[in-house]
């Protein structure tokens, strides 16, 4: 098992780092109890149709996709509808959620799709949401289709016009793709599929400008604009932070200067055109609210990866850490979901405030940041006991959208006096 049983196989140093050494018992038996699964990822393609630079997956310490086969067998597709049945069942759920995702799930022919999510939704019986997240360059009309007779969501990631996506999501070859994923959101953005329209995930790249990004992103109507911070950690620095090994440490906030920029603008219409996920749970999470996000505060985490060869994996972005980082050494022909809830690596994601550093606890953003993504925390030796590499930008981004609000409400009161 990779979940502190076998760090040699997992290419980790021979000591336990946290959370293995976490105190599961103590935690139980000071009342703690895990919070069951709602967000069921199934990886149903271990392989991309673009070659994008900053990609987790194929381009980070874990390289284990290697090994895995192109697609989900249909015995592990029924295992993974069993197993989400079973937790539903046990937990009373009265809802879940199922997100397709890869490598590039459109390399699934449509009718593979179809089976898979019929397969689940008769199994679990209680309602399952599906989304699935794609590069969209093979979305046409006949996945659509498909997708609306399912009620099946749709995101797609885009990073801004043409010059700015093309810098990264590219092909193996070296060709852009900016032109496909725009034909493919077109497609989407027309009636009768617009409905099933979910966001934009954007991931922010310094070089590019923040506000053409963020007007070349509402170009095309989105619901929500997910900007993602680049996966990176103390050991392997995001580009612009630290490339010395310093991570955060090595001065300067530019994540942070680069999302205010498109923070002033949004916050400053008259009325917003779309949702930033990230700056409304950051205003959520200000006046008192929980956030649903990994990217910043508290809340338990409730999501949970299953490979195409049925592994049982925490967060895949956990790949961006170290060789192994993201596995449980279950798998859904052999374990239950419950198992994998007994996990140290699980039950740290999940324990709010007592699962911060000391640093963070001293910060006076940590119960907005929430220590930022959990990836993100990695440091070889404490393993993700760590404040995030994205510390400096996280505080200033925070501190300005808290500044912002105060100012308004302070100007609010004074004109009602």
């Amino acid at each position: 098992m990779l979940d502190g049983h076998d760090t040699r196989r997992a290419g980790r140093p021979t000591l336990p780092e946290w959370p293995l050494t976490l105190d599961l018992a103590a935690l139980v038996e000071s009342g703690w109890r895990p919070t069951p699964f709602r967000q069921f990822v199934l990886k149903i393609h271990s392989r991309c149709d673009l070659a994008c630079t900053y990609c987790y997956m194929y381009e980070m310490a874990d390289q284990s996709w290697r090994a895995r086969p192109l697609r989900m067998a249909s015995e592990v597709v029924r295992a993974v509808a069993a197993r989400i049945a079973e937790h539903v069942r046990d937990h009373d759920l009265p809802s879940v959620e199922l997100v397709l995702h890869g490598g590039e799930p459109l390399l699934v022919r449509p009718e593979e799709i179809d089976r898979l999510v019929t397969t689940v939704r008769d199994a679990v019986g209680a309602p399952v949401a599906v989304t699935v997240q794609t590069n969209a360059v093979r979305l046409d009309r006949t996945y659509l289709r498909l997708f609306d007779r399912l009620d099946i969501g749709v995101g797609v990631s885009l990073d801004g016009d043409r010059r700015a996506h093309d810098r990264s999501r590219r092909t193996a070859d070296g060709r852009g793709s900016h032109d496909k994923v725009a034909a493919g959101l077109r497609l989407l953005t027309e009636q009768p599929f617009e409905r099933l329209f979910r966001g934009l995930l954007c991931t922010v790249d310094l070089r590019n400008d923040p506000l053409e990004t963020y007007q070349a992103l509402l170009a095309f109507g989105p619901p929500t604009i997910d900007f993602l911070l680049p996966h990176g950690t103390w050991s392997q620095p995001p580009p612009g932070l630290g490339d010395d090994g310093s991570g955060g440490d090595g001065g300067g906030t530019p994540y942070a200067d680069w999302l205010i920029a498109v923070f002033d603008h949004w916050y400053a219409a008259p009325a917003r055109p779309t949702n930033v996920r990230l700056f409304d749970e950051i205003i959520f999470l200000l006046v008192g609210g929980r956030s649903a996000s990994e990217q910043v505060g508290l809340s338990p985490t409730a999501m949970v990866v299953v490979e195409t060869d049925g592994e049982i994996e925490q967060s895949d972005i956990l790949k961006s850490a170290y060789a192994g980082a993201p596995g449980t050494g279950f798998h859904v022909l052999r374990n239950s979901f419950d198992e994998v809830l007994t996990l140290p690596s699980i039950a740290a994601r999940q324990i709010g405030w007592a699962g911060l550093c000391a640093t963070c606890r001293a910060c006076p953003v940590a119960r907005v940041c929430g220590g930022g993504h959990y990836a993100h925390r990695y440091r070889p030796g404490s393993g993700f006991l760590n404040p995030s590499v994205y510390c400096a930008d996280l505080l200033r981004l925070i501190t300005h959208v808290a500044d912002t609000i105060k100012r308004d409400l302070t100007a609010l009161q004074k004109d009602r006096r």
